[in-house]
């Protein structure tokens, strides 16, 4: 028996009160009001929920995300596989389930539903109906994952609307993704039984999605950052509203997690138990998630927090244990199992090479704009020396390219991007949204060839050189996105990479292997590349690099 003395959060009372808490094999057996704690008792609540995350894109296996995440406070998570998936089909999703379940944290992982999320790259394995439904029917498997292929559903698809359908025909939640959607297109796509959308980047497109009764969930990533443009929601939403990270990359795991978040909206005047609503209480009834609300008869899983301002967290507990205390992971650390699928082999600067018989060549580009997974489309004339088309780094216009990773002796697909910075030199990763082929952006050929080859002879990872003799590589062997690392030691590798690719080649964004991660993915808005040639997502077609 464990006994837990503090001043409690009833959240559903609205209420804060002195408690006695008694824990007893594992759930919540009695909370008593008394007259009072001590001024260092802090404050006791139920445990935070990431509402949608990628644990992939932590670069960690979920057990290893896990110890990170709660020290944090965080002790579940709604968990879509198809990063994994994408590489290695039902075989990664069960790889998530089995590495999850060696760690107590509350993981409720979704049937991928969009592998691959559209016809126009190539992925390392398609989950077809058959598949989902044999993934929906799993007791582990909580919810259909987010449905990319918006226009699936508008034009009722049949392989799409087979999918929901066996969604529905299980009871489970359905989870959406429609960037931009508005109007009788987003009526339409909300009412074949999905629930939620993560992906709003304005206050207007939240407001009008949460007006037809959606669940609105408040992103703040490591490439998408949404907090500051949706926070207002708590003022007209507040029921239909979850906190999530959908990306976070070790770096950014490592300084906190749904914490920050909550901090930050009390910040803005939201109130205390709206925001705590979304952090703790909205997911779990959302998706029936198997995680205690600091309820008598509930699983103790709860968190003692120093303050109600910076919400720091002193205690983790999950099922009566306590798993973190002051800033420690007390879970201890499993081994992780490697698989990958990766066939890619080494590419010369001549792969490269953009021919052209004209003297100056006007050429579409993917404009970034930091902090978002958006993009904009432009076009710029750049020279043309010796019939090829040359990057101009003055402009910051560089080359990018994507590398079919599940093949050998595959050619990229080449096209042109603004927003890096960078003044020399080339970013490479086979973190590549959605089907993880190679992504790469440099100033030349040579330095492209370089970055990439690096990535390709760790069978997966992140690299950076810098044309001229140096190159860096964080492996990541697990399917080309994960590291077998201890987290806290991935973050300090993936930091110092970042920070060197700053300082070094001149990076001006935010998350620049983020940012890049996010630029083959072909259901986010307007332009990207993918292996197959540049892709207007506007228009959901290929589009010619020459205008």
């Amino acid at each position: 028996m464990t006994i837990l003395t503090a001043n409690l959060i009833d959240i559903p009372n609205k209420q804060i009160f002195p408690a006695r808490v008694t824990i007893f094999e594992g759930k919540i057996h009695g909370i008593e009001k008394i007259a009072e704690v001590p001024a260092s008792a802090g404050y006791l609540l139920p445990g935070f929920v990431d509402a949608h995350v990628h644990v992939e894109s932590s670069m960690l296996p979920p057990a290893a995300f896990a110890r990170m995440a709660v020290v944090h406070g965080t002790v579940g998570s709604v968990s879509d596989p198809h990063e994994i998936a994408n590489v290695l089909g039902e075989e990664g999703v069960h790889y998530m389930l089995e590495d999850g379940a060696n760690s107590p944290f509350k993981f409720c992982f979704g049937a991928p539903s969009c592998v691959p999320a559209t016809p126009f790259e190539t992925a390392g394995a398609h989950l077809g109906v058959e598949a989902v439904e044999r993934l929906l029917q799993h007791p582990d498997i909580g919810y259909l994952s987010e449905m990319m292929n918006f226009p699936g559903v508008l034009y009722e698809d049949a392989e799409v609307m087979a999918k929901l359908a066996a969604a529905r025909k299980f009871n489970k939640p359905i989870d959406g993704h429609a960037p931009g959607l508005r109007g009788k297109e987003a009526q339409t796509y909300f009412s074949a039984g999905i629930s939620t959308d993560h992906e709003c980047f304005t206050l207007e497109e939240a407001m009008e999605k949460a007006s037809l009764g959606v669940q609105i969930l408040i992103r703040e990533g490591s490439a998408a950052r949404n907090f500051e443009a949706l926070w207002p929601l708590f003022e007209h939403y507040p029921a239909q509203l979850m906190f999530c990270s959908d990306d976070k990359h070790p770096d950014d795991l490592v300084k906190g997690h749904i914490n920050q978040l909550v901090a930050r909206a009390l910040a803005k005047g939201c109130d205390l138990f709206d925001v705590l609503h979304a952090a703790c209480v909205h997911p779990v009834k959302h998706y029936q998630l198997a995680v205690g609300l600091l309820r008598e008869g509930d699983p103790a899983d709860c968190i003692r927090v120093r303050d109600l301002e910076h919400f720091i967290v002193e205690e983790t507990w999950i099922d009566g244990v306590c798993v973190a205390h002051k800033g420690t992971c007390l879970i201890p650390e499993h081994p992780a199992v490697v698989i990958n699928q990766f066939k890619a082999t080494p590419q010369t600067a001549a792969a490269f090479a953009v021919p052209s018989r004209e003297k100056q060549q006007q050429v579409r580009l993917i404009q970034v704009l930091d902090g978002q997974i958006v993009t904009a489309s432009d076009t710029a004339t750049l020279a043309v020396v010796a019939d090829q088309v040359l990057a101009d780094q003055a402009r910051d216009i560089l080359k990018i390219a994507v590398l079919n990773r599940y093949v050998p002796d595959a050619k990229p697909a080449v096209a042109f991007v603004r927003g890096f910075g960078l003044t020399h030199g080339a970013l490479a990763s086979s973190v590549a949204h959605d089907s993880h082929n190679i992504v790469a952006v440099g100033t030349d050929d040579e330095v492209l060839a370089e970055a990439i080859n690096a990535v390709i002879a760790a069978k997966g990872g992140i690299s950076a050189c810098d044309g001229m003799g140096e190159t860096r590589v964080l492996p990541l062997p697990i399917a080309g996105l994960m590291s077998t690392e201890n987290g806290w030691d991935l973050a300090e590798a993936y930091a110092g990479l970042d920070t060197w690719t700053k300082e070094r080649l001149g990076c001006e964004l935010q998350a620049p292997f983020m940012t890049l991660s996010f630029l083959a993915l072909p259901v986010i808005p307007a332009l990207k590349i993918t292996d197959k040639g540049l892709f207007d997502v506007e228009t959901f077609q290929f589009s010619a690099l020459f205008p």
